[in-house]
C-alpha cells in the first residue's frame, strides 16, 4: 500500500543515486539500515551520554542513548497513527524515515559529552566553528564514507537531510552587532547549501529569516526526534543518576526546599522520592515513557513548505503536563548531576585533554610542506594535506578529533604527553 504522505518532492536524493532493481527495501530504509552499519555509528558506544564511557557497564552510552531515541520516535510515529484522526493506513509518517532521523541524531558529538562540543566550539572559533548537529550533517553528508581523495555522504533524501537538520541558521546569521553569539545552535556556513537543497530554491519568507526562526522551523519527523531525544534522556538521565547516586531522597528534598515548586512540581518529586524509597523507580520511569508517548498529538499548520510536502504541514503537540514534568526532570538532572563536583571535574579534564590534543595536532594545519613530526594517522594527514585553505585543514582535524572516542581521545592524549605510557609496539 502506498503511503501518499510523502511524494517525489521528500524521496529526492543528494546525489541523485537510483536504487538497485532488487532491492526490497523503500529509500528510508536504506537510509536507517546505513547508518546503523556505519562506522560513526559504532563509535557512539564509546562516547559519553551523562558517565564517561567504558565506567560502568550499566550507565548508558550516545550508543544505547540513539537506541533509546529512535523507539520512542517510532513508538510516537504508531500511536499518531492509532490515535490521530488525520492520519490513516495510506497517509501517515514513515515510522522507518523517524527511526533513522533519531539513530542519526547525534553522530556528530565529539568525545567527552557536552564540555567536548563547547571545548571545539571555543577552539574552532577563528575557523567556523563546532557544533554537533552540524557536524552531524558534515557527516552524513560528506564523511561517513571518506577516503582519502573522496567525499562521500549517503546520498540522503530531503525527508531525511530536512528531518536531521535540527537548526538551519548558519553560524554567521547568529552573529550579533556586538560580535557575540550562542554557543550552540547553527550549522557551519559552508552548508548552507543544504539548506537551499531542503527548501528546493523556495524564496525564504520574512516570517522566518531570523537565526531563531530558522531554527524552530522543523519537519513533522524532526519534531518527533526531538520530543523523543527529550523523553529519552529527561527520564532516563534519572535512572542512572539514582543509580550513581547522584540523586538520593535526602538530595532531592534538599533541592525541593531551595526552589519554588508549584503544587504540580512538588508532586512529582514527592512521588519519585517514594519510588526511590521502594527500589521502584526504573520500572516506574520506564512506564513514563509511555506516557510520553501517549502525549503527542498532530495539529494542522499552513505556511511555508506546507503546499509541497506533507512534513511542514503539521505540527507535534504535547501535553503540557507532561511537557512540564520532562522540564523538571531535565532541572533535577541539570542540578544534581551535571554540575556536581564529580561531574563537574570529569568535564574539565575532558575539556583539558581536548584542548591538548588540539594544540599538539594542530600543528598539522600548517603549510603541508613546513616540516614536522608525523604526529596523525596517514589516512588524516592526507585529508588535510588535500584541503587548499587553513580553515579547511583545521576542519579535517576538528574531523578527526570529534570523531575520536572518549577512550582514543585519553589513549592519545597519554602517547603524546606522558612518559611513561605507550611503547614502539603499540604505536605501530
Amino acid at each position: 500500500m502506498q503511503n501518499t504522505f510523502y511524494t517525489s518532492f521528500d524521496f529526492e536524493r543528494f546525489p541523485e543515486t537510483p536504487a538497485a532493481d532488487d532491492d526490497y527495501r523503500t529509500s528510508f530504509q536504506i537510509e536507517r539500515d546505513r547508518i546503523i552499519f556505519s562506522y560513526p555509528f559504532r563509535r557512539l558506544q564509546s562516547k559519553t551520554q551523562v558517565f564517561q564511557s567504558g565506567e560502568y557497564d550499566f550507565y548508558r552510552t550516545r550508543l544505547t542513548h540513539s537506541i533509546e531515541v529512535a523507539k520512542v520516535g517510532r513508538s510516537i510515529c504508531e500511536y499518531l497513527l492509532a490515535a490521530s484522526d488525520l492520519l490513516d493506513a495510506d497517509f501517515h509518517i514513515d515510522a522507518d524515515l523517524t527511526e533513522a532521523i533519531c539513530l542519526a541524531h547525534d553522530l556528530g558529538h565529539p568525545p567527552f559529552g557536552h564540555i567536548g562540543e563547547r571545548k571545539l566550539n571555543d577552539l574552532m572559533a577563528p575557523h567556523g566553528g563546532f557544533e554537533g548537529n552540524a557536524q552531524t550533517l558534515r557527516i552524513l553528508t560528506e564523511l561517513i564514507y571518506e577516503r582519502p581523495g573522496r567525499t562521500k555522504g549517503i546520498a540522503p533524501t530531503r525527508a531525511f537531510l530536512d528531518g536531521v537538520m535540527k537548526y538551519k541558521a548558519t553560524q554567521a546569521e547568529w552573529i550579533t552587532p556586538t560580535g557575540r553569539m550562542p554557543v550552540h545552535h547553527f550549522i557551519y556556513d559552508p552548508q548552507a547549501h543544504w539548506r537551499e537543497v531542503i527548501f528546493a530554491g523556495n524564496p525564504v519568507p520574512q516570517s522566518i529569516q531570523s537565526a531563531r526562526a530558522m531554527n524552530d522551523f522543523k519537519s513533522i519527523e524532526c519534531q518527533i526526534m526531538d520530543w523523543a531525544d527529550d523523553t529519552a534522556y529527561s527520564l532516563h538521565d534519572i535512572v542512572d543518576g539514582i543509580h550513581a547516586r547522584y540523586i538520593s531522597v535526602g538530595r532531592l528534598m534538599d533541592w525541593a526546599e531551595r526552589q519554588q515548586l508549584d503544587t504540580a512540581q512538588a508532586t512529582l518529586v514527592e512521588k519519585l522520592c517514594q519510588k526511590i524509597k521502594s527500589n521502584s523507580y526504573e520500572p516506574y520511569f520506564g512506564s513514563r515513557v509511555g506516557t510520553f508517548v501517549h502525549a503527542c498529538s498532530l495539529r494542522r499548520r499552513g505556511g511555508f513548505l506546507s503546499e509541497q510536502t506533507q512534513r511542514h504541514a503539521f505540527d507535534l503537540v504535547i501535553d503540557p503536563e507532561v511537557k512540564a514534568e520532562s522540564a523538571l526532570y531535565k532541572k533535577i538532572a541539570l542540578d544534581l548531576i551535571f554540575k556536581s563536583p564529580q561531574l563537574q571535574q570529569i568535564e574539565f579534564k575532558g575539556g583539558f585533554i581536548l584542548e591538548r590534543l588540539f594544540e599538539a595536532l594542530g600543528t598539522h594545519c600548517a603549510e603541508p610542506e613546513q616540516p614536522r613530526l608525523n604526529l596523525l594517522p596517514a589516512a588524516v594527514q592526507a585529508l588535510l594535506n588535500s584541503e587548499a585553505t587553513l580553515a579547511g585543514r583545521y576542519r579535517r582535524l576538528c574531523d578527526y578529533i570529534a570523531g575520536l572516542t572518549d577512550g582514543l581521545a585519553v589513549r592519545t592524549y597519554k602517547r603524546l604527553y606522558d612518559a611513561d605510557f605507550g611503547s614502539i609496539a603499540e604505536l605501530q
